[in-house]
């Protein structure tokens, strides 16, 4: 009895002490420290073993992304508002006779300057483009990130400066934490885009959470369970429930959905999940088949361009919201 008694105090205090560690990782992960020193990000899979060590133990000490470059052709800056009072910069880039306006929304832990390559070929295409820092994130106010919960109000912010111009051809453009805040602002805003481009999007923060660790190497469980119960009462927000793959009932316009064959981070059941889910008939998956958790943009530049020109000459086609008919993949 007396040693059952000591495995289970041992027990008590690993598991109280697991608990500990993994409300630190928690907070840290959804926390960006100001950045004054201008000091540029590391991802995960670039740390040395003494950091992935510290990491481990208490967690990714995150700064905010610094803006490192800026667009080559005439832009305005401008500041938006989110219903906390932050302000969040923007870069407005106008076009004469434009054919529509595309709003990108980049990843967790980047900002705006991440996703020029996908801005300047959308202005080339002849589209204004805004691009905006999500909240916590390089230009933009605020510490506290909820991968995407919440900034679905900073999306919004933009989606209204961009409809008080009187734009009636809106397109969405998000990449991972990005594309997982256009699933869930859509139907939570009510916001009606005339298409919409999701690159490499999570399924639900569970996911997400679970790509991350393996980014660390770190087992999955039970990590990813206590991550999520920590983090949901951190921040406020139901991080259980946070399933980008059901908000994707919602968007009913035509839907290009992109995803690398390589991703660690974002697995094939998860794009999957999504595609599935998506309610429209104008769907589309596309494979990179050399790309990871990256921009395909960059890393796969014709296939990548050959895409985007295509979905956005696609003419519309009408179609029955009451029977919906899933479309064929294209690979």
């Amino acid at each position: 009895m007396v040693a059952l008694r000591r495995i289970g105090l041992v027990l008590l205090v690993f598991f109280a002490l697991l608990n500990v560690i993994l409300a630190f990782h928690a907070a840290r992960f959804t926390y960006f420290y100001d950045n004054p020193e201008k000091t540029p990000s590391k991802k995960p899979e670039s740390y040395s073993t003494s950091e992935k060590l510290n990491a481990a133990l208490f967690g990714l000490k995150l700064k905010k992304s610094v803006v490192t470059d800026h667009p080559k052709i005439p832009y305005e800056t401008l500041r938006l508002t989110n219903e906390l009072g932050q302000k969040l910069e923007g870069w407005y880039i106008p076009v004469e006779q434009a054919k529509g306006t595309i709003i990108l929304c980049h990843g967790h832990a980047s900002n705006k300057s991440r996703v020029l390559c996908e801005m300047d070929y959308f202005h080339e295409l002849g589209y204004n483009t805004l691009s905006f820092d999500f909240r916590a994130h390089g230009n933009s106010q605020g510490n506290i990130c909820t991968i995407g919960f919440r900034e679905t109000n900073d999306l919004k912010a933009a989606y209204d400066f961009v409809t008080r111009g009187g734009e009636k051809n809106i397109i969405l453009w998000g990449v991972s934490m990005g594309a997982a805040t256009i699933l869930k602002a859509v139907p939570e805003h009510r916001l009606k885009p005339s298409r919409v481009i999701l690159e490499c999007p999570f399924a639900s923060l569970y996911d997400a959470v679970q790509g991350r660790l393996r980014s660390m190497n770190i087992p999955a469980h039970p990590a990813s369970e206590l991550l999520l119960l920590w983090g949901g009462l951190e921040r406020s927000m139901s991080a259980y429930q946070y399933r980008p793959s059901e908000y994707a009932k919602g968007l009913t316009m035509p839907v290009l959905l992109n995803w690398g064959a390589n991703d660690p981070r974002v697995l094939r059941h998860e794009t999957d999940a999504i595609f599935e889910n998506l309610g429209t008939q104008q769907k589309q998956l596309v494979i990179f088949e050399h790309s990871a958790h990256q921009s395909y943009c960059t890393n796969e530049p014709e296939k990548w361009r050959a895409t985007i020109s295509r979905f956005l000459q696609a003419s519309p086609q009408p179609q029955s919201v009451s029977k919906p008919v899933t479309a064929p993949q294209m690979r």
